[in-house]
C-alpha cells in the first residue's frame, strides 16, 4: 500500500467513526460538532482525489454555512443536552442489522470488481480546471442566466423562511 491509499484509509476510518456519532450520541452540540468532523472528513477525501472545488464547495457550503446554521438552531431550542431522551429507540437492532447485510452484500458485489487496482490518469493540459468552471458560471455564453436564477430562488427562499419565523404581534 502506498502512503496515499494509507492516509485515504485513515480519513476515511476517522470520517466513518464521526458519522457514527453523529447519529448516536444523545447531546445535539456534540452531534452538530461532529458532523462537522465528518463534513471536514470528506473535503479532505476530495482534496486526496485532487478534486479542489468539490473541497472548496464542501468547506464553505457545507461546514461554513449549514453546520453553523445548524449550531445555531441547537442553540436556540431548549433541550439541547437530550439527557430525557432514550438514546436508542426499539428498532435499532433491527437497523444495525440491515446496515451489516447491506455492507455484506457491497463487499461481496464488489469483491471481482478490477477497479481497485487501477490508478487513475493523470491530469492533462487540456483538463478543465476551477477557473474554467467560473468562467464558464459568469459568461453571457455560459451559465450565467441558471446561476442568477438559483440566487433570486435562494433569496426569495431566504425572505420567505424571515417571514414565516417573525412573531406575530
Amino acid at each position: 500500500m502506498t502512503v496515499m491509499q494509507i492516509l485515504f484509509l485513515l480519513i476515511g476510518l476517522v470520517t466513518l467513526a464521526a458519522s457514527v456519532m453523529v447519529v448516536s450520541t444523545r447531546n445535539m452540540v456534540r452531534a452538530a460538532l461532529y458532523l462537522i468532523v465528518t463534513l471536514f472528513g470528506v473535503a479532505v477525501l476530495y482534496v486526496l482525489l485532487n478534486a479542489g472545488f468539490f473541497a472548496v464547495v464542501q468547506v464553505v457550503i457545507y461546514i461554513g454555512a449549514i453546520s453553523i446554521l445548524f449550531i445555531f438552531a441547537v442553540m436556540l431550542t431548549r433541550d439541547v443536552t437530550g439527557l430525557q431522551a432514550a438514546a436508542f429507540n426499539r428498532t435499532w437492532l433491527l437497523a444495525a442489522f440491515l446496515a451489516l447485510v447491506l455492507f455484506g452484500g457491497l463487499f461481496l458485489a464488489l469483491q471481482g470488481w478490477s477497479g481497485f487496482e487501477t490508478v487513475p490518469p493523470a491530469f492533462t493540459d487540456d483538463t478543465p480546471t476551477i477557473r474554467d468552471l467560473g468562467l464558464a458560471l459568469v459568461s453571457p455564453d455560459g451559465y450565467v442566466i441558471p446561476f442568477e436564477v438559483a440566487s433570486v430562488l435562494l433569496v426569495a427562499a431566504m425572505i420567505g423562511a424571515i417571514y414565516v419565523a417573525w412573531g406575530r404581534k
